[in-house]
């Protein structure tokens, strides 16, 4: 509820701060006294649009802050916080404060946590519903009127919502395996000839980093081999090396005997003759080895340029190309198989879509039944607010297939008619502010605030009647706030006298400076306000006998 209020430089109001409490506060004061004018500075928090012309004049800006305690957060409130990443600790009041610039602009915070104005109005209604001459909010707006009913006739709303999600995303796993098996279809002859080109080639995992080896070896072994064959030229012959070699070896060892130095060089020369001996069986093997066959090379320079080339047309790496073939084997046997699995996925969404229909009828005919008792409810609240002429209907209307969602089949809307005879029409159509404050009241009385606000105001919701209709709107008042917090702007003494806490608005000028002031009254301030409500200008003791038999009376 609404705990504090906070006002600087708003229109008249120079500075002030107020607290308030539970139950119903009444708010009273001469015509043009500057109700308006909190009312607006209330706005201000909740969201609704920055007015430069609040600011007053000849200052640089203007500042409401209000506080808001409650027992545990509405959960409203507590998620849209979450989503702006705003904490508020258990039992933390909840502190907005709005700043307006006399050159325009504005900023907003919440518990000294910058917020966008969007914040403030999306959590404003779950603050304070505000009813007055013009109301475009709370009970008026036919997008509430499900909700409301909802509450009032216990419908289970969320068996409905689960039913949906369910039938939706079933609907969505259909359409998504329709769409890939048209679309397979569409595509299965190309699919039959990328498969066939594939299935042709068979590549093999890994098979590029082989190849592309075995190439280059057998390359290597083409420019090996040249050489090589140079080489032999060379040890081939009578006057190669090696045989050169071998004759000075001969002669060497026929003479050798004949001095002792000659033995270690024909045992050199011997070692040499070995050595170049290995040498010639180790080129004659390397070689056989690189003897390599052009056509292999041939062939393996093809194979490698088709699996590149294929790999290029479908944009991928050669060793993705298994992957590639595997895959339109898959979507080809998924157009063969589609059938089977679009017959499962049907009985799917045809047993969702039958259980979402069994929970909205269900709703739909908690909801009718639920419209007749509201309708009778209201209807009883009527006659003793001076509205015995009107008629209300809760009307419950079924959608067509195309705009059911989570919330059910069904459209619901508040009507009237005023006058006998008369059509219903919207409940924000009526003609009349003050018959339309009274109607929401009724309304409110009937609905015992399932869905309300933490703080409901009803602004001059007394104009125009008097008496027996003034007292009865302030019984159904008092009875409202009896577990919350009900601000009410009056100028009825019946609506005044059942205020737990009466608040006097008043102004004051100082010279030319006109500022517009709010007092907390006592007992006898109140009697004395009363009084005035009932006299006017001038208070007589007769008023004030009125005034304590009026307090006395609740």
């Amino acid at each position: 509820m609404l705990t504090h209020l906070a006002i600087k430089n708003i229109v008249l109001i120079e500075a002030l701060e107020l607290d308030f409490r539970r139950g119903l506060g009444v708010l009273t004061g001469e015509t043009g006294a500057g109700k308006s004018i909190l009312l607006d500075a209330l706005g201000l928090v909740l969201g609704n649009r920055a007015e430069t012309a609040l600011v007053r004049a000849g200052e640089e800006k203007a500042s409401v802050s209000a506080t808001f305690e409650f027992a545990a957060l509405p959960a409203a409130i507590s998620s849209a916080l979450d989503d702006a990443d705003i904490q508020i600790e258990p039992g933390e009041p909840l502190i907005i404060r709005r700043q307006v610039k006399a050159d325009g602009g504005s900023k907003g915070w919440i518990n000294d946590q910058p917020v966008g104005v969007a914040l403030l109005r999306e959590i404003g209604g779950a603050l304070v519903e505000l009813h007055g001459q013009h109301d475009d909010r709370g009970l008026v707006n036919p997008r509430g009127h499900r909700d409301l009913l909802d509450r009032y006739s216990g419908g289970d709303v969320e068996a409905v919502a689960n039913a949906w999600r369910k039938w939706h995303a079933a609907r969505e796993k259909l359409q998504a395996a329709q769409d890939d098996i048209e679309q397979a279809k569409l595509d299965q002859d190309l699919l039959l000839a990328h498969l066939a080109e594939l299935t042709t080639l068979e590549p093999q995992a890994g098979e590029e980093a082989r190849l592309a080896a075995a190439r280059s070896d057998m390359q290597k072994g083409e420019r090996l081999t040249g050489d090589l064959e140079e080489l032999r030229a060379v040890w081939d012959g009578s006057d190669s090396p090696l045989a050169l070699l071998r004759v000075a070896a001969r002669k060497l060892d026929r003479i050798g005997g004949e001095h002792p130095l000659l033995a270690d060089a024909l045992a050199a020369l011997d070692r040499a003759v070995i050595e170049a001996g290995e040498a010639e069986e180790k080129l004659e093997a390397a070689a056989e080895a690189l003897v390599h066959d052009p056509a292999a090379l041939d062939a393996a320079e093809t194979r490698l340029f088709e699996l590149r080339a294929l790999a290029r047309k479908h944009r991928c790496e050669v060793d993705e190309l298994p992957d590639k073939m595997r895959d339109f084997r898959a979507q080809l046997d998924a157009i063969e198989g589609g059938e089977a699995q679009l017959d499962a996925l049907e009985a799917a969404a045809k047993e969702a879509s039958l259980a979402y229909r069994n929970a909205a009828e269900k709703l739909h005919r908690a909801r009718k039944a639920g419209a007749v008792k509201l309708d009778q409810a209201v209807a009883a609240e009527l006659a003793p607010l001076k509205l015995d002429a009107a008629r209300f209907q809760t009307k419950v209307e079924q959608l067509p297939e195309e705009k059911w969602g989570a919330g059910g089949m069904d459209a619901v809307e508040f009507l009237i008619a005023t006058n006998p005879g008369a059509d219903f029409a919207p409940l924000g159509k009526i003609a009349s502010g003050g018959e339309l404050s009274r109607f929401i009241l009724a309304l409110k009385v009937a609905l015992a605030e399932k869905g309300g606000a933490a703080t409901v105001i009803f602004d001059e919701i007394d104009r125009g009647v008097g008496g027996a209709v003034a007292s009865a709107i302030g019984e159904r008042l008092a009875r409202l706030a009896a577990d919350g917090q009900l601000l009410a702007v009056t100028h009825s003494p019946q609506v005044a006298a059942r205020g737990g806490t009466h608040y006097v608005i008043a102004k004051s000028s100082e010279g030319t400076v006109t500022k517009t002031g709010v007092a907390l009254l006592d007992a006898e301030g109140r009697q004395e306000e009363i009084a005035r409500m009932l006299s006017g200008a001038e208070i007589t003791s007769e008023a004030r006998a009125q005034a304590d038999r009026l307090l006395e009376g609740v």
